[in-house]
């Protein structure tokens, strides 16, 4: 297959506002041992990607500097050693970085084929999400069958995908979101009761709703500001899963009692420095428990919007209004 000398991507000169971002051309990049080059057709835009903008996100050392952590397309090279891909298949996959180009170069153990019936569009809106929700809220937290769980921002990419995991799972979901129109949509995907944060106080409304028990485990965004209040609505040997920190990531003052006396366990990930077997091992567990569930319809990606990639800005400033209800997405070509 004859491929370009050189792509279209985002380029960041400097860290600020989503202004700073532009189109440039530059090289493809070279698929190392065990990566593939994909032709990219879709890329999700994630708040990761934002917190790197700003300067808040630095990539690892080894990966691309270019933004974009999802992505979805058709296999144009294979690096040495790959052998669950061949040239010509369509795969999504969560990059290290690089997402936002026309070709992008990722590790084969992070891929996964389009689930049936699944255009580029679609399977560009799984990868990062998924792989984080399955971390946390599985692997980490332990949630199973029967238990409750309690979604911070289930209105987000994140929040959207676990009240649909949970539920698929046979959990009993409680969720906060910041208007009603978004409380309807975390209702319609699966939650029982969808709090709004704005009018509503989401310790007193869960202990209500699960007589006075609390929640098994607690999905959290927000950090510092809901610390204390998170530790309050959580049932004894419960577990706080945190994944952001849009209120903060200091603490100044918390009463560390709940943990002690309700045996608690305040766990937390970020999925981009995890060493490449942590994310093959999610990867394989996603394509046996999830990539089915994807499959029969019993679980999808909801999609705010689908942009050209020439409006990067504007998804990046989408992003940041938390006006949307699920996720972004930019469609090349």
């Amino acid at each position: 297959m004859s491929l370009p000398a050189t792509m279209r991507h985002v380029d960041l000169p400097t860290h600020g506002g989503p202004e700073v971002m532009h189109l440039v051309e530059g090289p493809l990049p070279s698929p190392r041992p065990g990566e593939v080059l994909v032709r990219v057709e879709a890329a999700g835009v994630n708040r990761p990607d934002v917190a790197q903008r700003q300067g808040a996100y630095p990539p690892p050392k080894d990966a691309s500097p270019i933004l974009g952590l999802e992505i979805a397309g058709e296999i144009v090279g294979l690096g040495i050693g790959v052998t669950d891909f061949q040239i010509g298949d369509r795969i999504c996959a969560l990059a290290n970085g690089g997402g936002y180009a026309e070709y992008c170069a990722v590790p084969a153990s992070q891929a996964m084929p389009f689930p049936k019936g699944y255009d580029a569009v679609k399977a560009a809106a799984l990868p990062e999400t998924f792989f984080t929700v399955w971390a946390n809220l599985f692997q980490m937290a332990g949630l199973t069958e029967g238990e409750t769980v309690l979604i911070h921002g289930g209105s987000s990419g994140i929040g959207t995908t676990a009240i649909q995991l949970a539920k698929a799972f046979g959990a009993t979901v409680y969720t906060t979101a910041g208007s009603a129109e978004k409380c309807a949509a975390c209702m319609d995907l699966g939650a029982v009761r969808a709090i709004n944060y704005k009018a509503e106080d989401f310790v007193e409304i869960v202990k209500e709703e699960t007589q006075g028990r609390g929640v098994d485990v607690v999905l959290d965004m927000i950090g510092a500001a809901y610390f204390d209040r998170n530790l309050q609505v959580l049932a004894k040997d419960g577990c706080l899963s945190i994944i952001a920190f849009l209120g903060g990531a200091t603490v100044e003052k918390a009463n560390l009692a709940p943990i002690m006396v309700k045996r608690l366990t305040v766990t937390g990930s970020t999925m981009r420095p995890r060493s490449p077997e942590e994310k093959r091992a999610i990867r394989d567990d996603l394509m046996t428990e999830v990539w089915p569930r994807l499959e029969r319809g019993e679980v999808a990606p909801v999609i705010h919007t689908v942009l050209p990639f020439e409006d990067v800005i504007e998804a990046h400033r989408l992003m940041e209004s938390s006006e949307h209800i699920g996720k972004i997405v930019l469609k090349l070509g």
